[in-house]
């Protein structure tokens, strides 16, 4: 298929090895599909059009592995970037999966499971710079608790605090060019995780040694899944100037983290939020964390990578026949959309400034104002039919 929605990689595309390698398990079935090599992951994603791949070290590097094996995947998993152009713009690790982690990693009780998460930490974040990484997501997935008297939420969040600087001082001390984005979720798989929301996460930015160094990775499933609107924490997140790396896929509010492809659900959802990446014109990658439905054979994984990547396009197509649409722009007006960057007092906000306003607002007509009415349902109209292909 080669139409205008086929990406290509000046569209900053990419997978993780963990998204495409789904091997369909879930928590009542055993896997559906054979297990991925990432040098196959590779040169699928080029055949596509994608920009780059991303991994968690246990995916490249199978947890145990002796330094020889871990040279000789390394050197062939290079070769197989350099044969395709494909790039790794982001790593991470996995501090989630081991038994050892069961209590925590970064924040677990026991000092010694501290200590070897960030170790673990530090020797991913050597990999992921030794492939040209540029960002290091950290997604604290065992960060929390089910019985609440056995942790301390706010020594934990002096452990996570520490755990964090730790790895900014390595990167510092190496003159690696990486910065961190934490990965905020609300719950699954620990009952009540640390830092759930976008929220949470950039006020725990504010507390560290460098915060200059940390943003966030805010993904449309984990916002999504607890009922909050992902295009906002989005926005926030652009607004303090810390979205470092973010998260596509698809998500029903209420559900369990489903990870569906990208626009499969939510549509709307997912419109909006393209539309805030292109206004923004975001220069970040477009990462897509989610995996192909379990029903699905090999063939099926990359017809759902596919999918992700032609969603994306046709809803930036969208954002364009947006913008030119007359109606909508008349329909924008009427709700005045754009007064909203109008300052609230001109002046400043001195005394002079504050009287003003008030002695303006003593004015105010308000019987006027709150007659009139903004036309949010004919805009909203026009955006459902330019969505459903009518307009």
């Amino acid at each position: 298929m080669n139409d205008a929605f086929t990406p290509t990689p000046d569209d900053r595309f990419t997978f993780g090895l963990w998204t495409v390698g789904n091997r369909g398990r879930d928590p009542f079935g055993f896997e559906t599909r054979p297990a991925l090599d990432p040098v196959d992951a590779v040169r699928r994603l080029a055949d596509l059009g994608a920009y780059g791949v991303n991994f968690h070290d246990d995916d490249l590097v199978p947890f145990g592995s002796s330094p020889t094996e871990r040279e000789a995947i390394v050197k062939r998993f290079r070769e197989a970037l350099d044969r395709t152009g494909l790039k790794v713009p982001m790593a991470t690790t996995n501090l989630f999966s081991h038994p050892v982690f069961k209590e925590g990693a970064f924040t677990a009780n026991d000092p010694g499971v501290r200590r070897y998460a960030v170790a673990k930490t530090l020797d991913g974040i050597d990999l992921g710079c030794e492939l040209g990484a540029r960002v290091f997501v950290m997604w604290g997935g065992r960060e929390g608790a089910e019985a609440e008297a056995a942790k301390d939420t706010r020594s934990a969040l002096d452990r996570y605090a520490e755990a964090v600087n730790l790895c900014c001082s390595y990167v510092r001390d190496r003159g690696y060019d990486l910065r961190f984005a934490i990965e905020p979720k609300p719950n699954e798989p620990r009952g009540d995780l640390l830092l759930p929301t976008v929220g949470h996460a950039l006020a725990f930015i504010n507390e560290l040694e460098w915060p200059e160094m940390v943003g966030l990775n805010p993904e449309f499933a984990h916002e999504t899944m607890s009922g909050l609107s992902f295009s906002q924490a989005v926005a926030q997140t652009l607004w303090h100037g810390k979205l470092f790396h973010v998260d596509l896929n698809a998500q029903r509010i209420g559900k369990f983290d489903q990870d569906l492809r990208f626009g499969s659900e939510g549509i709307r959802d997912a419109f909006y939020l393209v539309k805030l990446l292109e206004d923004a014109s975001w220069d970040g990658m477009r990462h897509f964390d989610a995996h192909a439905y379990r029903t699905e054979d090999a063939d099926g994984v990359w017809d759902f990578a596919r999918g992700c990547m032609r969603t994306y396009l046709i809803l930036r197509d969208k954002v364009r026949r947006f913008h030119a649409d007359r109606e909508i722009h008349e329909a924008l007006a009427a709700a005045q959309a754009d007064r909203l960057r109008e300052t609230t007092s001109p002046g400043g906000l001195g005394a002079d400034a504050i009287d003003s306003l008030r002695a303006t607002a003593a004015g105010t007509d308000l019987a006027a104002l709150a007659g009139q009415g903004y036309g949010h349902e004919r805009l909203d109209q026009l955006v459902t039919e330019l969505l459903l292909g009518a307009r």
